[in-house]
């Protein structure tokens, strides 16, 4: 049977999951550090949000999977891209804020971009496109 309608639809939500190991750590540091607005202890309406779950095993809709935090931070699965006007604006003002950066912005003939983690070791890269 055919779904009616197309892909993507509008109302569509894309949500990214991040397991933690302390959630309320966490939402602090997205907060705080980031500069993320808590809409909700669980929830969103902003068309694309970021979830923030806690370790937890299968599921009868998903079994045989767990969600876990990364167990090591030198390997990545996954990173999450911030486009930003200026990356060394940014840089600093998160480093203010308590970000800590795997390295100072590096800069290429195309984009201006750096590194840093959340307490669980996800990795994230500000980047600002050049010309």
């Amino acid at each position: 049977m055919a779904i009616p309608g197309s892909f993507p639809a509008p109302g569509m939500e894309l949500t990214h999951i991040l397991v933690v190991a302390e959630l309320a750590r966490s939402r602090d540091w997205y907060r705080d550090v980031l500069g993320a607005t808590l809409t909700g202890e669980y929830g969103g309406t902003s068309g694309a949000w970021l979830l923030v779950v806690t370790p937890g095993g299968e599921t009868p809709d998903k079994p045989g999977t767990a969600f876990v935090p990364p167990a090591d931070r030198s390997t990545i699965s996954h990173s999450m891209t911030i486009r930003v006007p200026s990356c060394r604006a940014a840089y600093e003002m998160l480093r203010a804020r308590g970000a800590e950066f795997l390295t100072e912005p590096h800069e290429s003939a195309w984009e201006v971009r750096c590194f840093f983690r959340d307490p669980d070791g996800h990795l994230f890269e500000i980047s600002e496109r050049k010309g």
